[in-house]
């Protein structure tokens, strides 16, 4: 759930020398590539604030409620290499505007949302919209900077969003559903997306590129995939072996093959499978996955936690998550100047150890555990972790890509991290609610109505079954980890970067 930015080979747009735009238009396009990236970013972690809030007011499930996370995720990485290369057929400031158009008409009616299917089906439509609008931020960049000092701010800049957005996401988020209502983490957006459509007139647009959109790819991709997150989804509540669950998962084997079929025979892929040839850059990407999958489920769980068990406020849990941003922030620091002296597996290897050792600190705490000497500690180790696996992760996923990949290399990283989030959402929200209902059945709602009644002792043993499931899930989770260190060892082989000069931060949603 974290959205992180990190440094990676941006792809290359013409050589513009910004002059188009003029120079008093600069402020303005930074301002408007800026604030796209934060309210992109800034929505991945923002509605995990809001969660217990929505659960209580539209009466969502606990099975359903990962869906409010997952639908945003799940759309967004598995539409990302699509709409890039929209912005390439049709122009990259144009989709910037439709999805940035997208996005806001999907945050008023999130806002809006009378129940969850709606809810639901609003964060999928936000996905879609920041499919097509990020992108296509990093190459306006490009074309709308002069190279030198006004580019390297704007990619600096940009950089700072990907980092900030999800800090503001977390602490907005606590202070809107707090001070006013959980439907403000959607209204929020709508402001800033008004603001960014009416400045991307001092945009400049990129070349387009000949080629077609691969949308039977983007169909059967993203179909399988959501039918692999609702098989996994449904297997835990109804049991694997029930018709409906067997069904879905053949419908998700079949389309997911069908996908790497088409993507083989296509002239014009959404997803070029020579990109995988490579074994550094397809370590890098099943990495990503692995770490993908912790850490959406670090973020979820730790909020539910924070909220319900140890009854923090919206804004309070926000504020108590300013370590693992530090933490994350630091270590990214430091990892980007280790590249240029050590191999990527030996800085993400041990980043990964210690982020798995982070978690399995989670996996002992208690309904009364302290949070200055438990959950605090434990956050900081874990975004350590986490913050020195990334940049060598980006740099292995684009280092010796053709000039023409690149920009698709990068993406497939974002769409790695955001498809990983989803399908380890589903894995460790199962195994939760599996290891929960085992030591108390119905735990969840259990310690919804006692919380509802005031009875104190069914409070009390339900939070107890309640934690013994989030704690089974980070043990998970940090299995999940160290399945990325067994990849990274065996898989990454690329040295050490000689540079990292003309590198552009990627967002890492």
């Amino acid at each position: 759930m974290s959205a992180e930015s990190v440094t990676a080979v941006a792809p290359a747009g013409p050589d513009t020398s910004g002059s188009s735009s003029g120079g008093r238009h600069l402020g303005l396009a930074l301002f408007v590539i800026a604030a796209a990236q934060l309210m992109v970013v800034l929505d991945a972690t923002i509605t995990n604030i809001a969660l217990p809030a929505i659960q209580t007011d539209l009466g969502v499930s606990d099975a359903n409620l990962a869906w409010i996370v997952n639908s945003y995720a799940l759309a967004f990485g598995g539409l990302l290499l699509l709409g890039g290369k929209a912005g390439d057929l049709f122009g990259r400031r144009k989709m910037f505007q439709v999805g940035t158009a997208v996005f806001t008409l999907a945050s008023l009616l999130g806002g809006l949302a009378p129940n969850e299917s709606l809810l639901i089906g609003a964060r999928v439509l936000q996905g879609v919209g920041a499919a097509l609008a990020a992108p296509s931020a990093l190459a306006l960049i490009t074309t709308t900077f002069p190279a030198g000092k006004a580019r390297n701010t704007a990619m600096g800049v940009y950089a700072a969003m990907g980092g900030v957005g999800a800090t503001v996401g977390l602490l907005l988020g606590g202070a809107l559903t707090d001070v006013l209502d959980w439907r403000w983490v959607f209204f929020v957006n709508i402001p800033i997306g008004l603001a960014v459509l009416a400045g991307t007139r001092t945009l400049v647009e990129a070349e387009r590129h000949p080629g077609r959109l691969d949308v039977p790819g983007a169909i059967t991709g993203t179909g399988g995939l959501i039918a692999l997150v609702y098989g996994i989804t449904r297997g835990g509540e109804h049991g694997w072996t029930g018709g409906v669950t067997l069904v879905v998962f053949a419908a998700a084997a079949v389309l997911l093959a069908a996908f790497l079929y088409l993507q083989a025979r296509t002239i014009d892929p959404m997803m070029p499978l020579r990109l995988f040839k490579d074994r550094t850059r397809s370590g890098s990407y099943a990495t990503m996955l692995f770490i993908g999958a912790g850490m959406f489920a670090t973020f979820y769980f730790l909020t539910l936690y924070m909220q319900l068990i140890l009854g923090y406020s919206p804004v309070r849990t926000g504020f108590a998550y300013l370590p693992f941003s530090f933490g994350m922030a630091m270590a990214a620091g430091v990892s980007s100047k280790l590249v240029t002296h050590l191999a990527p597996r030996l800085i993400a290897g041990p980043g990964l150890l210690v982020a798995a050792v982070g978690m399995l600190w989670f996996a002992t705490l208690e309904p009364d555990s302290s949070y200055t000497a438990h959950l605090m500690p434990a956050m900081f180790v874990t975004a350590l972790g986490l913050g020195m696996s990334f940049v060598p992760m980006t740099l292995g996923a684009v280092s010796g890509v053709s000039h023409q990949d690149t920009g698709v290399a990068s993406a497939l990283l974002n769409t790695a991290q955001q498809i990983g989030g989803a399908l380890g959402l589903a894995i460790l929200s199962t195994i939760s609610t599996s290891a929960a209902d085992d030591k108390l059945p119905e735990a969840a709602g259990s310690l919804y109505r006692g919380l509802a009644t005031k009875d104190f002792a069914l409070v009390a043993k339900a939070g107890d079954a309640v934690t013994h499931g989030y704690t089974m899930a980070f043990v998970a989770a940090a299995a999940m980890f160290l399945a990325g260190l067994l990849v990274t060892g065996f898989a990454i082989n690329a040295g050490r970067q000689q540079h990292t000069e003309g590198a552009a931060p990627v967002h890492m949603g």
